[in-house]
């Protein structure tokens, strides 16, 4: 399908292409493949580490992420029992040399775990060799941030603090699923502003019920208020078998409405806009450290439900949103005997044109766009030769070639959740059709 036909058929918001292949496109890996094997051609000087904390204090009604709420101590004990023994084994796999330049631990809410807990967690990870001066960035919800917390936090390097605020008017939050209070809110960002990590960031959502472009201002504004580094600006999407869904709860149509103002607003101030959803401060760069590159890299994921990535293949737990199916996979993952951790049983292979497509689709949806020098010393052809269809994008002024790169122009951006979409492959497609979500 030409992309204005895909465009006309689905409007601006058609899926956020934020991993490619997406996870419904995994399917059991039979036989399963040892992890040695999967990483011993990869290049493990620059690492990315990623660390899954599926625990949250409850569940918003937009959230479609892998976590389960009312977990008690025994449970988390047990799950942090278990993440120790994948790391043996993971480590084992990847071998003494393996290096690591990025960190991030998400959720859930990883700091949904008491200090000690947290204290042990960063002790399990630190089994593996970190970079000097890696950036490690640690997602958290307002009523996680305690003092106690934040310096277990500082104490391990912990460079880029995220909350997750969505809004700062208590009325749109409600009508997320997200009960909150501002009160509360504001003191969690005054004590993260006091603890001064390097970066802090925040969080927000555009579409909900009620909201209008003066309201999403000011929620901008307080957040600004608290000198944030990155802000985090996200489309809401009502996603099947989440709370929204099941109560037929649906975001407004005015979305782009919402963007643009917030765009508008933002970079009248000086911040750049790195992403359709990513904006960062006036002057603020990333914190320097070894180079790495999403799209040429690997990740290794630990937990239930972290992703891991090798050139070739991708591989995580199972796929579950409903509380029922996240229990039953948090199950098998705490049951799960030691050396199976040594084998991926469930992921997607990457053929030559899928590696390709990842590598586009990662390069195209942010400002900085795709180095044609870069790409044809890796796939050893121009990239309008491999994707002719790009020139459509130039056509549509999404897509503008400056001879060194392809960059997404604003309206490029503003399309990032269409042209993600559109370029899954069909056999990715079919294989997405196929999963059944539970």
């Amino acid at each position: 399908m030409n992309f204005r036909t895909y465009f006309q058929s689905g409007g601006f918001f058609q899926g956020y292409a934020y991993a490619y292949p997406h996870k419904m496109a995994y399917q059991r890996l039979e036989p399963a493949l040892p992890l040695k094997e999967l990483w011993a051609e990869e290049d493990r000087r620059a690492l990315f580490l990623y660390a899954h904390i599926p625990f949250c204090e409850m569940r918003c009604g937009f959230c479609n992420l892998f976590t389960t709420t009312g977990a008690d101590e025994p449970l988390t004990r047990r799950y942090l029992d278990t993440l120790e023994r994948q790391v043996e084994q993971v480590h084992g796999a990847l071998g003494p040399d393996a290096q690591f330049a990025r960190g991030a631990i998400g959720g859930g809410t990883p700091t949904f775990l008491a200090p000690e807990e947290l204290d042990r967690l960063f002790n399990i990870l630190n089994r593996f060799q970190r970079a000097p001066h890696m950036p490690l960035a640690v997602e958290m919800s307002p009523g996680t941030v305690t003092t106690d917390r934040l310096a277990v936090l500082k104490q391990h390097r912990v460079t880029r603090a995220s909350i997750g605020v969505q809004s700062f008017i208590e009325s749109e939050t409600r009508t997320l699923g997200r009960p909150q209070k501002i009160d509360k809110v504001r003191q969690a960002l005054g004590t993260l502003q006091e603890a001064a990590f390097p970066v802090l960031n925040i969080d927000l959502i555009y579409g909900m019920q009620g909201q209008t472009t003066a309201s999403l201002e000011q929620s901008l504004n307080e957040a600004l208020s608290f000198t944030p580094q990155e802000i985090y600006l996200y489309p809401l999407y009502v996603r099947p078998l989440t709370g929204l869904h099941r109560i037929g709860r649906e975001p407004m149509d005015e979305r782009m409405d919402l963007l643009r103002h917030a765009v508008d607003f933002l970079t009248s101030k000086g911040w750049r806009q790195v992403s359709m959803r990513l904006f960062r401060a006036p002057g603020y760069e990333p914190p320097e450290g070894p180079v790495y590159c999403c799209q040429e890299d690997g990740m290794v994921g630990l937990g239930a439900g972290a992703r891991s990535y090798t050139t070739r293949w991708h591989y995580s737990s199972e796929y579950g949103v409903s509380q029922n199916k996240v229990r039953e996979i948090l199950d098998q993952y705490l049951q799960t005997p030691s050396n199976q951790f040594a084998a991926a049983d469930y992921g997607c292979g990457l053929n030559d044109e899928e590696q390709q497509r990842r590598h586009l689709i990662k390069s195209l949806l942010r400002d900085d766009g795709l180095l044609h020098t870069e790409w044809t010393e890796r796939f050893q052809r121009p990239v309008i030769e491999a994707f002719p269809r790009l020139t459509e994008l130039m056509e549509e002024g999404a897509l503008l070639d400056t001879g060194a790169r392809l960059q997404p122009t604003r309206r490029g951006l503003e399309l990032s959740d269409v042209i993600g979409p559109w370029l899954f492959s069909d056999a990715m497609k079919a294989r997405m059709q196929e999963f059944e979500l539970a």
